[in-house]
């Protein structure tokens, strides 16, 4: 006893006492924590760390709205699968965002064109060339009488040309035969179409006449 007495201070006593409180009190305080129990305000900032996070713990209801940008996807992340049929629409696709590359073959028919998005300007020059374009229906009459020989000529309107046109007769045809009937040429244009008719009867000619037509375009 005297041998103890020797070696205790008031500084030994003291850290004594303080070992015995803290080791009580951490044991106290692990015995009485409950579910639940551990709040926002006792954990360090930086405290929770991904390996602290168990898998698959954080849902989407877990996720503040808007919080989630383009630095925090990866890439390639976002596939067909993962996106709600009807969410891209006009306003979620940024300019010149879809190439040719992402079009599938035979993707874009012809419900997808709008009326009049195809325009001169975005056909080759080669496809332009065989258009027709600007179609005009033209037709010119000669004389209704009792003349044995009769010829019509229908011309194009200017900066059009003729891509086909046929005869008409009318009247007493009995002894009326056509003779002629093809496009009118001025260089390498074609102009118009012409008809020519004539009787073939030696009896007394009734009135007729013969009409050519022609069919006009932009070449």
């Amino acid at each position: 006893m005297n041998k103890l007495k020797r070696h205790l201070s008031v500084a030994n006593v003291l850290s004594c006492i303080a070992l015995f409180v803290a080791l009580g009190g951490t044991a106290f305080a692990a015995m009485k924590l409950g579910p639940n129990q551990v709040k926002a305000v006792n954990i360090a900032k930086q405290a929770v760390t991904n390996a602290k996070i168990k898998r698959q713990a954080v849902t989407s209801g877990k996720i503040k709205d808007g919080s989630v940008n383009a630095l925090d996807i990866g890439a390639g992340q976002v596939t067909g699968e993962k996106i709600a049929t009807g969410a891209v629409t006009g306003k979620k696709i940024a300019r010149k965002a879809v190439s040719p590359r992402t079009i599938a073959e035979e993707a874009v028919t012809g419900g997808k064109l709008a009326n009049e998005a195809v325009t001169a300007s975005k056909l080759s020059a080669s496809l332009y060339a065989q258009l027709v374009r600007n179609v005009t229906y033209v037709n010119t009459s000669s004389a209704s009488n009792s003349e044995p020989n009769k010829t019509a000529t229908a011309s194009c309107p200017a900066g059009k040309q003729a891509i086909g046109g046929g005869v008409r007769l009318e009247g007493e045809l009995a002894e009326v035969s056509v003779t002629g009937s093809y496009p009118v040429s001025s260089g390498t244009l074609r102009t118009g179409w012409e008809a020519i008719a004539h009787e073939t009867g030696g009896g007394q000619p009734g009135a007729w006449s013969v009409t050519a037509f022609v069919v006009c375009a932009e070449l």
